[in-house]
């Protein structure tokens, strides 16, 4: 599938990177590459080449929010599906079988603080600075801010959703918002590394992990236990699991089955 607003690309070693491409725009979202992007996650979690997929922007940062040269003129219908197609990949993510991992860098605002915060895993460079900022021109990141408080708790999420200031990358770590910083000029290296060593788990293992932590977020405590105990259970019959213990034992490096 072509794209103009994002690039594509997938290596060898079983990652698929998405990057999001408009850096002239800081990668604010438009409407063609929200659909894009939304597409792109679809299609990876379909290849069979695919276990990881590593979400990239291209320029100096990874996305500032939504265009505002789109913004003027609708109805409050016309709004309200174009809000929802902005912030249909942050479901999206969650929806999809194998795991995303946020690469991030510079200024992470509005639905690019949504992006990091909806994917699963997200490692920034020293330099990233994060923040709903919308309520600065009169608007809110309440989109965004489900994710975000998911991640980093109410009081924090409301705090960033009602004063709109920055953070910077040690406090997102704090926060929680993120699971790694490093160096500006070793986030590409360590992104691949971090992507490439998770491609190497068992994608049978990760996308059941993934699949059943989503399901059980919102459950009863006790049937979440229960959720997560029927997962397990399941796993234990493929022969991944099998592949898995018998290369333990046997001291070599398991053969997973593409997924």
């Amino acid at each position: 599938m072509e794209y103009e607003n994002i690039l594509v690309k997938t290596g060898d070693d079983h990652v698929g990177e998405i990057v999001l491409n408009r850096p002239k725009q800081w990668n604010a979202f438009n409407t063609a590459m929200a659909g894009e992007l939304e597409r792109a996650l679809w299609e990876f979690d379909r290849s069979k080449n695919v276990r990881v997929i590593l979400l990239k922007a291209a320029g100096k940062a990874f996305c500032v929010g939504i265009d505002v040269s789109e913004f003027s003129g609708k109805t409050v219908m016309e709004y309200r599906n174009w809000i929802g197609h902005m912030g249909k990949a942050m479901i999206t993510m969650s929806r999809i079988c194998k795991p995303v991992i946020a690469s991030a860098h510079g200024m992470i605002t509005a639905i690019g603080a949504g992006l990091v915060a909806a994917s699963d895993l997200a490692i920034v460079s020293e330099d990233a600075k994060f923040g709903l900022t919308a309520i600065n021109v009169g608007l809110n990141c309440i989109g965004p801010a489900v994710p975000v408080a998911r991640s980093v708790g109410r009081k924090r999420t409301l705090e960033l959703l009602f004063f709109g200031d920055l953070i910077g990358a040690e406090k997102a770590l704090e926060f929680g918002f993120v699971n790694r910083v490093v160096p500006v000029d070793q986030l590409e290296q360590k992104s691949r590394e971090w992507a490439v060593k998770l491609a190497q788990k068992s994608p049978l293992a990760l996308q059941m992990a993934k699949k059943a932590f989503y399901l059980a977020a919102d459950m009863d405590y006790y049937k979440a236990f229960e959720c997560m105990t029927d997962n397990l259970a399941r796993l234990c019959t493929t022969e991944d699991c099998q592949e898995g213990i018998n290369a333990f034992m046997e001291k070599r490096q398991p053969v997973w089955k593409e997924r």
